[in-house]
């Protein structure tokens, strides 16, 4: 009976000692950075290190080039520097001011190198990747985190640099290369957004609506009638994208409304006349097009120009967006009416509420610009 007992006492403590070495055992495991392998196999939005070689860039879904880079924005890691199979790579978008570091046009000595990046795990190029990155760092342990997003990240000029000298197709070309592959907000997260980027500047409970031009309480964001919501300037419908991440949660489209004089102004196009709206005067709408007030004529112009340069349908995702001279443009890939816009960004000039709207969305959300309200003269070097 003693033997038994004092086997029995030996067995707990052991299994004391064993519950103190446990506890005392640093927990570096859950912090340490998953595989391309493992990433792969998680898409499930959470955030995570992962580490991986460099194997070169991708441009689609099952497309990846080891040379002659047309950019900054984007990479393939694997498990292995010599891999050749899109299957096991993860794509990684680049956020813009890591792109002149960690880009492979800039840095193409960058590949077969380790590195470890931390960002959401989310497909990218409708594959498997690495969005919303918040951190890129070398195996040697030099890291580049997101700065204070309310510091300017790159000078404007620098930011529009290889679109210099441009013009036409061209430079349509190289602004859309520019402002491409954005960071994506969710549609719920545009509301919080649109309360920083359309704050009024009198008064920081409240928001400016863009067509009637009334400073409503930030809280009264909704589906009731004199609540306001989220209008999505070039109609979601023109192009059949809805409120998906990307066309659907681009900031520079988006403005807060009321509801009704949104749902008056649905998805018609731009064009002079009509029907004054006896809740926003001043908006003028018939059948077929909506004429919003003088003092934001020329936001609207800028944001349609923005959105045909931003969306060409280079990625499988995302809808190809065109301006064109017509109204009834219904469900397809067009918003109108161009000569229309193009008279409205030459009557209301860029002011500074747009400016600052456009800096915040830069560097606290979306970190892309609308250079039409940078360079409002590209407008009649791309349109003209």
């Amino acid at each position: 009976m003693r033997l038994h007992a004092l086997c029995k006492k030996t067995w707990v403590m052991s299994l004391l000692v064993f519950a103190l070495v446990v506890s005392l055992t640093p927990v570096s495991q859950a912090a340490a950075s998953l595989s391309v392998s493992q990433a792969l196999e998680n898409q499930n939005n959470s955030v995570q290190a992962v580490k991986g070689y460099v194997v070169g860039q991708p441009t689609g879904t099952s497309t990846v080039i080891t040379s002659n880079y047309p950019n900054d924005y984007a990479l393939a890691l694997a498990d292995s520097a010599n891999e050749t199979n899109t299957d096991k790579m993860v794509y990684v978008q680049i956020p813009s001011n890591l792109r002149s570091t960690f880009g492979l046009q800039s840095r193409s000595e960058l590949k077969g190198k380790s590195l470890t990046v931390t960002g959401t795990l989310t497909p990218y190029f409708s594959h498997p990747g690495i969005k919303s990155v918040t951190s890129i760092s070398t195996e040697t342990g030099g890291t580049d985190p997101t700065p204070d997003p309310k510091e300017p990240t790159v000078p404007v000029e620098d930011y529009y640099r290889t679109a210099a000298g441009k013009t036409g197709n061209t430079l349509k070309t190289e602004l859309h290369n520019i402002i491409d592959h954005h960071t994506e907000l969710s549609y719920s997260a545009v509301w919080e957004a649109l309360k920083k980027t359309d704050e009024d500047p009198a008064n920081a409970n409240n928001v400016i609506l863009l067509y009637t031009g009334r400073s409503q309480s930030k809280s009264t964001n909704g589906g009731g009638v004199d609540d306001w919501n989220r209008e999505h300037v070039w109609a979601k419908s023109h192009g059949d994208f809805g409120t998906a991440m990307g066309p659907g949660t681009d900031l520079h489209h988006l403005r807060p409304t009321d509801v009704s004089v949104n749902g008056t102004r649905g998805n018609l196009d731009f064009d002079n006349g009509g029907t004054e709206h006896s809740e926003a005067l001043g908006n003028y709408f018939d059948s077929d097009s909506w004429e919003p007030r003088d003092e934001v004529k020329g936001d609207v112009a800028r944001m349609l120009f923005y959105m045909a340069v931003r969306y060409e349908g280079d990625v499988s995702d995302e809808p190809d967006l065109e301006l064109n001279n017509t109204v009834n443009n219904g469900t397809a890939p067009y918003h109108g009416k161009l000569s229309v816009l193009l008279q409205w960004n030459a009557e209301d000039p860029v002011d500074d509420r747009e400016r600052r709207r456009n800096d915040i969305i830069y560097s606290d959300y979306q970190h892309n610009r609308n250079p039409f309200i940078d360079h409002p003269e590209w407008v009649n070097e791309i349109w003209n």
